[in-house]
């Protein structure tokens, strides 16, 4: 299924929308994924409305990851659930423990994020691009760098506010 989603036509939004819902164990309304966009199985994989995620999105879905409502994903963001062993004998073996991840509504995360297993990220809250998120984020604050930490919380000041007026 990801090999005939990344292989039909953007602007065919129904077929692509058809193997999302088939794809993931439940998809709210108006999910928008651009291709490329690789999973391992799907199924463990929950959105909710409004959900986009932009370019070469990565999520490696060994356990469950579940994503709010009006999420944003930037360009390269990947989820990993997996973790291989760190006792070089058990990796050896193969042994890998997954851990699920939360990200709470009305989240942005930046182009080029990483997030690991076990993480659960608060509504409303920014990651920044690039940076790499081990531990859970509280809700309402912009997060940055490796690894990820609270820069500081948002505030009515971070509105960009818009003028309307009789003509708009």
């Amino acid at each position: 299924m990801i090999f005939e989603f990344n292989n039909i036509n953007p602007s065919n939004r129904y077929e692509r929308s058809k193997i999302i819902q088939r794809l993931f164990h439940s998809v709210g309304e108006n999910p928008w994924i651009e291709s490329p966009f690789s999973c391992d199985f799907g199924s463990n994989i929950s959105i909710g409305d409004n959900f986009y995620a932009n370019t070469n999105c990565t999520i490696l879905d060994c356990a469950k990851v579940a994503i709010g409502n009006n999420v944003l994903f930037g360009p390269n963001v990947s989820l990993y659930t997996p973790n291989h062993a760190f006792d070089a004998v058990e990796r050896k073996e193969g042994y890998e423990r997954s851990l699920p991840i939360k990200i709470g509504d009305n989240v942005w995360i930046s182009g080029s994020v990483t997030i690991v297993p076990g993480v659960t990220i608060g509504e409303k809250t920014i990651i920044a691009a690039e940076s790499v998120v081990t531990k859970d984020i509280p809700s309402n604050v912009i997060a940055a760098g490796v690894p990820c930490r609270v820069i500081r919380s948002i505030t009515e000041k971070d509105k960009v506010g818009l003028e309307i007026t009789e003509n708009t």
